[in-house]
């Protein structure tokens, strides 16, 4: 099975999140050499950036921010519809929004909810941080954006809305989301690690159940829901589709001063026009 040679060390950077588990679950015996090292995904970006890491699963956002990133592989973390795992808890009606809290573990979804509140409801709203540490309890923010395995559980409400950020912008781009991918900013360093993300993503979709039978405890939810949470929201590969929609998600960042412009999808091995 694909790995990475004998004798090469990578330091590898993966998310700690429940939705990353398939493509990491097994990625330590397909890459025996490779340093591991799991963090948030906001923590991932600046680690890759001050060369801390060689590769790393990052927020989509942060590629069209970091010169000279690279995509590695086609091992992806992405939605086609709701993702259940990224929502947004609105305390008012959403065009009363004048406040918002957002995840200080997100960067992506943090641009995604800033892009749907603008470009729909012409909202710019204050910003406020939620620490990790935080619950939405303690944020008297209008509306607050929940990320990850606690994006998976409800907040004391009431709520005049609950947006599934990636069923929002499914229904309104007509594209998939892609929330994370592998990137390096070395891709010489790489040394077969394209092969190995890739193999270790296919062997955790084929086996879901056992990883869902291990994962379930951790977060606090059935195995049966952490099963369907993997196979009915969560798409682990970038296609064509998930291609358009980063791409799209790029250029809208880059109008909202979010993201330098004119920022092209390059994979480590082509060549940067």
């Amino acid at each position: 099975m694909a790995g990475v040679p004998e004798g090469a060390t990578i330091r590898i950077g993966a998310v700690s999140y429940l939705n990353a588990r398939p493509l990491v679950f097994f990625l330590p015996r397909l890459a025996p050499h490779a340093q591991i090292a799991v963090d948030y995904p906001s923590r991932l970006a600046e680690r890759l950036r001050c060369g801390d890491l060689d590769v790393a699963l990052i927020p989509s956002i942060e590629y069209f921010r970091l010169p000279g990133a690279r995509i590695v592989s086609d091992a992806c973390v992405a939605c086609e519809g709701q993702v259940k795992s990224v929502r947004l808890y609105g305390r008012k009606p959403v065009d009363q929004i004048e406040t918002l809290a957002l995840d200080e573990g997100s960067r992506t979804s943090a641009v995604m909810a800033r892009i749907l509140l603008k470009e729909r409801f012409r909202l710019e709203p204050r910003l406020k941080l939620l620490p990790l540490g935080a619950s939405a309890e303690q944020s008297d923010a209008d509306a607050v954006m929940l990320i990850g395995d606690r994006g998976m559980f409800a907040p004391e409400g009431p709520f005049q809305f609950v947006w599934d950020l990636g069923e929002e912008w499914v229904r309104w781009t007509g594209l998939p989301f892609v929330f994370a991918m592998w990137v390096t900013r070395s891709p010489g360093s790489c040394n077969g690690l394209e092969r190995a993300l890739a193999a270790a993503r296919d062997e955790g979709v084929r086996r879901l159940d056992e990883i869902a039978r291990a994962e379930a405890p951790t977060v606090g939810v059935s195995q049966q829901e952490c099963l369907a949470y993997f196979r009915d929201n969560l798409v682990f590969r970038l296609g064509p589709r998930q291609r358009q929609g980063l791409e799209r998600f790029g250029r809208l960042a880059a109008q909202h001063g979010l993201a330098p412009p004119n920022v092209p999808l390059v994979f480590s091995d082509e060549p940067r026009s």
